[in-house]
């Protein structure tokens, strides 16, 4: 369960939920991007969400229901990868989009996570491996919950989201041109979760390359980090 939101008014700003049960995590600040990290059995810890120094932001939900449709089959690309790739810098978004634009990409063995990139300029390309993907071009605000957009509510899930992702479109179709980071928040907490818990709020000023988190929904508790 997570929520993802860009948004594009007088400033691009970006905000992330990570909704999850009995994984380890921690939060890394470096001068190079804010980097939350999940402790993998075999990879160790591994830089999956966050922002960078270059004004990127990775954020990846996990789609419910699952889609046998992601499994790994033939050649293909790793979702995981890909999301690795442009949080530490190795490959852009527009080098991302061209490649899935022409092959097909994968989750992992019973799991569809999907992508949800967006860029400096306030760009968006969401992934739904075995479905598709989609590219906005700044938009007003673009959200992915934990529902396929290809499926919106033909599929339902307890932990879909569908209700998460209208809380947000609500508060979003009434937000001013001066939305700032305390607005993103506003909404990160309208949409926070207690069942599958919120551990990470992120909200990322992309102008600014400034980061602002808060852990386990303490709001009055925020850490701040500025990029170099």
């Amino acid at each position: 369960m997570c929520t993802s939101i860009v948004v594009n008014k007088k400033k691009t700003i970006v905000g992330w939920n990570l909704d999850i049960l009995d994984m380890e995590y921690r939060v890394r600040p470096d001068e190079k991007g804010v980097y939350i990290e999940i402790n993998d059995a075999t990879e160790g810890w591994m830089p999956l969400f966050g922002a960078n120094s270059r004004g990127d932001f990775v954020g990846m939900p996990t789609c419910w229901p699952t889609d046998k449709r992601s499994d790994p089959a033939g050649d293909g690309e790793n979702i995981i990868r890909l999301d690795i790739d442009l949080l530490l810098q190795r490959k852009t978004l527009k080098e991302i989009r061209d490649i899935v634009a022409v092959r097909p990409v994968y989750s992992i063995p019973g799991v569809t996570f999907m992508s949800a990139l967006s860029d400096a300029d306030g760009n968006v390309l969401h992934i739904i491996p075995g479905q598709g993907n989609r590219y906005y071009e700044k938009t007003d605000y673009t959200i992915l919950t934990n529902f396929s957009p290809y499926k919106q509510e033909a599929e339902t899930h307890p932990w879909m989201g569908w209700d998460r992702y209208t809380v947000a479109k609500e508060m979003l179709e009434r937000a001013s041109d001066d939305f700032d980071v305390d607005d993103c928040f506003d909404i990160l907490k309208a949409v926070s979760q207690e069942v599958c818990p919120t551990v990470v709020s992120m909200v990322f000023n992309v102008e600014e390359r400034t980061v602002y988190w808060c852990e386990n929904r303490n709001w009055d508790k925020k850490e701040i980090w500025r990029m170099k």
